[in-house]
C-alpha cells in the first residue's frame, strides 16, 4: 500500500446540501445525505480522493430552502468543474418516487468548494 502524502496547504473536504423543505425525519436525512456522498465521491478524480481520504475524509452538511436553490448550488460547481451528484429518492417511504433530495460536492479542494457553499447554512 502505497502512501499519500498530503500538501498541507490543501484542505480537501466533501459538502452534502439537504433540501430543508421537506422536512425529512433525521434517519431520511442520514440515508440520503449517504447517497449524496457515495454518488459525488465516484465522480471525484482518483488524487482527490486519496487526498481527501489522507486528510480525514472532512464532510460539512449543509441545507438549501429549496429545490430551486438546489439546482442553483449545483450549476454552480459544474461552473467549476467539481464533482457533483443529486439524490433522486425512490419514493418506498416518506416522499414521491423521483423528489431530488440531496445533492454531493466532492470531494475537492476545500477553497473552490467554498466559492459555491460559503454562503449556505449547517444543517
Amino acid at each position: 500500500m502505497r502512501t499519500v502524502r498530503c500538501n498541507p496547504h490543501e484542505e480537501y473536504k466533501q459538502c452534502i446540501v439537504l433540501r430543508d423543505d421537506l422536512k425529512l425525519s433525521k434517519g431520511k436525512a442520514a440515508a440520503q445525505a449517504a447517497h449524496a456522498s457515495l454518488l459525488s465521491y465516484e465522480r471525484a478524480p482518483v488524487h482527490d480522493r486519496k487526498q481527501w481520504k489522507a486528510q480525514g475524509q472532512k464532510k460539512v452538511v449543509l441545507k438549501v430552502e429549496n429545490l430551486g436553490d438546489l439546482y442553483s448550488v449545483r450549476e454552480e460547481a459544474e461552473k467549476l468543474g467539481l464533482p457533483s451528484a443529486l439524490v433522486e429518492d425512490a419514493g418506498l417511504t416518506e416522499i414521491p418516487p423521483g423528489t431530488v433530495t440531496a445533492l454531493g460536492i466532492g470531494p475537492a479542494r476545500a477553497d473552490a468548494i467554498d466559492k459555491v457553499t460559503g454562503h449556505l447554512e449547517l444543517l
